[in-house]
């Protein structure tokens, strides 16, 4: 049975990812993904994206909204623009989206199998079922909007859909999984994302299947009018009986509604292993690299957790906002975007896996150890507070090519009070 992960808060934002973003987080996104491919395979790369706590750290990491729904739309845009020229070698496609993106769906699919000799008509077929539950059988007063499909010349497949309630300004994200998915109308997701409402209306739980037998049997019975009828006089009795009993909670991941990122939105010794591993394995692994004009500590800092992303162990992703650290955001929070890092980051790992195809593996391992390096140091490891960390690096924004939906950085001599707040991430 395919398994329940956990919840999230989304806050729902307006907006845009300017171009100068979009095109960098088409390159991480498509960079990191091969990466994990060549380590892992293309199944485990579904995994992961059917994980809610790693897909939200993961669009972190490529300086989006740490916290906000847009990074559902911008991390699924930036596969699709990315993976797609490398989906024959890669066996990969990303299909759908946002809108009218995610309508064409089924007709991308067919398209696919078509091409890669897998059933289309059946994805094509799973693709309006996944829809169809999280829109009518799971009522939980989310309407959907985005809808992608990502499957691979296996016929193994991920769905990351996401609804919105305007009325309260939240978004929900689901994730499905086809790995060990036995029904599509009987607890099919591999995770559901957005805040504890109370009681929704759930079909797909197990101990919904008396009731989903029990409304075919209603409508052969009485008939929609009937059923109507005997609805509005039950809505009246209701009024008076006992309220309905408590659902038991998934594990959630709330992301707060606030746009800074806060110490208690990190866990302090995670970050401070990661700037550890930097420090430690930088010099021992990266010292040709280090030599390279423009590559210094600061891009290694930023390679230990983009290491974490390809590699990291599930529990490690309980806390998002850390992964923001390495790239900032487009928002200025924690800091605006370093470019000359992130250019140099993306270098970086396209470099080690062309070298990795051809045989020569070892600036692939050498970020992997970045990675093994922090998880030995996560309990030991001492650092700067994380107030500390962002004055420092907000000091040397313009150094780093900084740049936000405000603008370029200027010097910090010539910095003036600019607004940090404000609803421009995609929802």
């Amino acid at each position: 049975m395919a398994r329940r992960a956990g919840s999230a808060d989304l806050p729902l934002h307006g907006g845009y990812v300017p171009r100068w973003l979009s095109d960098r987080m088409t390159r991480l996104g498509a960079v990191i993904s091969e990466a994990i491919i060549l380590e892992y395979g293309r199944d485990e790369l579904l995994r992961r994206l059917a994980h809610p706590f790693w897909f939200q750290s993961f669009g972190a990491v490529m300086g989006m909204d740490w916290h906000s729904s847009g990074i559902t739309t911008s991390v699924i845009g930036a596969l699709k623009r990315g993976l797609t020229p490398m989906s024959r070698e890669l066996g990969l496609h990303v299909c759908g989206g946002r809108g009218n993106h995610s309508r064409r769906t089924p007709d991308e699919l067919l398209a696919i199998g078509d091409r890669v000799g897998i059933d289309g008509t059946a994805l094509a077929q799973a693709s309006r079922l996944v829809a169809k539950v999280d829109s009518a059988a799971v009522q939980d007063g989310f309407d959907l909007y985005l809808h992608g499909f990502i499957v691979s010349d296996d016929g193994h497949w991920v769905v990351v859909q996401q609804g919105m309630n305007g009325d309260r300004r939240q978004a929900r994200r689901y994730h499905w999984l086809s790995e060990g998915l036995r029904s599509f109308v009987e607890e099919p997701h591999a995770a559901i994302d957005g805040r504890q409402q109370g009681v929704i209306v759930n079909l797909t739980d197990r101990r919904a299947a008396a009731s989903r037998r029990r409304q075919l049997d209603l409508l052969d019975a009485l008939g929609p009018d009937g059923i109507v009828r005997k609805l509005t006089r039950l809505e009246g009795a209701a009024a008076e009986g006992p309220g309905p009993q408590a659902q038991p909670l998934l594990p959630h991941l709330v992301m707060p509604a606030h746009h800074d990122v806060r110490p208690e939105d990190i866990v302090s010794h995670r970050l401070h292993a990661n700037l550890a591993a930097a420090a430690d394995r930088g010099p021992a692994d990266f010292a040709e690299l280090l030599l390279v004009p423009g590559v210094g500590a600061r891009t290694v800092r930023a390679l230990a957790q983009v290491a974490e992303i390809v590699h990291g162990a599930a529990y490690r992703f309980s806390d998002p906002a850390r992964f923001s650290i390495a790239h900032g955001g487009k928002d200025r929070h924690p800091y605006p975007v370093p470019l000359k890092v992130y250019d140099r980051t993306i270098a970086v790992l396209k470099s080690a896996i062309q070298k990795a195809r051809l045989g020569e593996a070892e600036e692939l391992a050498a970020i992997k150890r970045l990675d093994e390096q922090a998880r030995r140091l996560d309990r030991d490891a001492a650092g700067p507070s994380v107030e500390a960390l962002f004055a420092e690096e907000r000091a040397q924004s313009h150094r780093y090519g900084g740049r936000s939906v405000f603008g370029p950085e200027p010097p910090l001599a010539e910095a003036a009070p600019r607004k940090t707040g404000g609803r421009s991430s995609q929802g």
